[in-house]
């Protein structure tokens, strides 16, 4: 875990460079489509050591000055599958965003979904050395926690620690400056499959590009998706995507538990395909324009031209009611949203005083679907948007850009994680330095 705090920190030292020159970029990598904002940072304060309130504070307002979208190509279930492709996307999106912005963008920060994330609660208690919590004693603390055995081949994506608590008061958001005696800390750690992490750093990198931050795509649209009460009181966001569909739980304003099932709105295209037999770009297009999940009398009166270019008249000139397409559609949003449903259940999602739901992400815009999804999931749903950013294109509001704004403002402003402090050298898990010279040799 030590080599991946050491690049954690140097990405966040990279995103302290961005900021200074006040222009960054966000990269979201899906499925089915990749998206490229580029953000002007107006008059950053600069805050001097001594008078920082928070590792990352002092950062301001943003406004989006270029916003590009292209078709995925490359990448599978939220992962990148073909290098070459892939890059030829992000080159794309970044290209077309930096012409608009009109400006030379050298860091980026990332998202992207999949990678089977596991989430693990940690915790930690520790006398403090004097009567006030200074960053010194966060640091200890943190670093006190268990890290539990999370095998090999795997990454620390995210750790935040969601819950402080000061002698007998809990809930503390920042303990930072307040006095007593014993400080307990309640962390969320979220890993991921290393391989994916890497082709995705490797692929950003091959685009000449800085990477000054990464994040899970099911917590950035959970940021921009869920309204400040949601975030506080307890609520899932449901993210469907194209080859995957994230799960993500938050509470008092932190995320508590994520998660992905690796369906997403693809799988129904391709199952239209099949089922017509029509090419996957034609599938797409009646999914869109017709698609569905209840069928009504008027469904079985209503066709639809399916149409082709395979030069056969009577193959092309084909139709299919409307009730025949959502009954190839359903079951396969049931299957997905069963699956969900049993990530919430292990979750313990019944538990939390508010049972929120919100759907966002390309494939929540299937008609009927939050009535759908209310009824599997036995809880309230709403369909989400993305909250309104400065600049932010019309084009660019949709629930498939979830992401994309939910990193924007994780880049504005970011939540402390563990590795935004200087954990005590003694307090390094075992083989760290070893790990710390491999990790130094390898990338300088």
């Amino acid at each position: 875990m030590a080599d991946f705090y050491h690049t954690q920190r140097a990405m966040r030292q990279m995103r302290r460079q961005a900021l200074q020159r006040g222009v960054i970029a966000i990269l979201d990598v899906g499925s089915s489509k990749t998206a490229c904002l580029v953000l002007r940072f107006d008059g950053a304060e600069r805050l001097s050591e001594d008078n920082s309130i928070g590792s990352l504070a002092g950062q301001s307002g943003f406004r989006v000055i270029g916003a590009a979208t292209t078709r995925s190509r490359g990448v599978q279930f939220g992962e990148v599958s073909a290098m070459q492709e892939t890059e030829r996307a992000i080159r794309t999106a970044v290209q077309a965003a930096q012409k608009m912005a009109d400006i030379r963008v050298d860091h980026v920060i990332a998202c992207f979904s999949g990678a089977n994330p596991r989430s693990y609660g940690l915790d930690a208690r520790m006398e403090l050395e004097g009567q006030v919590v200074t960053e010194h004693e966060v640091a200890r603390v943190l670093a006190a926690c268990d890290v539990p055995e999370y095998g090999a081949g795997r990454e620390v994506l995210h750790a935040q620690p969601v819950n402080f608590a000061l002698d007998h008061r809990s809930g503390l958001s920042d303990p930072r400056g307040q006095l007593g005696q014993t400080l307990s800390v309640d962390m969320h750690m979220l890993t991921v499959d290393a391989d994916a992490v890497q082709n995705l750093v490797h692929c950003v990198k091959r685009c000449d590009l800085e990477l000054a931050g990464i994040a899970s795509s099911a917590y950035a649209s959970g940021i921009s998706a869920l309204v400040e009460d949601e975030q506080e009181l307890g609520a899932a966001c449901i993210d469907l995507g194209g080859g995957s569909t994230g799960v993500s739980i938050f509470m008092k304003k932190h995320m508590i538990f994520a998660d992905c099932v690796r369906m997403g709105g693809d799988h129904v295209t391709s199952d239209i395909s099949m089922g017509l037999g029509i090419p996957a770009a034609n599938a797409e297009r009646i999914k869109t324009f017709y698609g569905g999940v209840h069928a009504t009398g008027m469904d079985d009166r209503e066709m639809i031209e399916i149409g082709g270019d395979t030069g056969d008249y009577e193959h092309d000139r084909r139709r299919v009611s409307r009730a025949e397409l959502i009954g190839i559609m359903r079951p396969r949003v049931e299957e997905i949203l069963e699956e969900v449903r049993a990530r919430l259940d292990a979750a313990g999602f019944e538990h939390l005083p508010s049972q929120q739901i919100v759907l966002t992400g390309g494939g929540s815009q299937i008609p009927g679907l939050d009535g759908l999804a209310s009824r599997i999931l036995g809880q309230q749903v709403r369909l989400g948007r993305p909250l309104r950013v400065h600049g932010l294109p019309q084009a660019a509001t949709g629930p498939g850009f979830a992401s994309a704004v939910g990193l924007s403002l994780f880049a504005a402003h970011p939540q402390d994680e563990w590795w935004d402090f200087d954990i005590p050298v003694d307090r390094y898990p075992a083989r760290s330095f070893r790990r710390a010279v491999k990790w130094f040799r390898d990338n300088w």
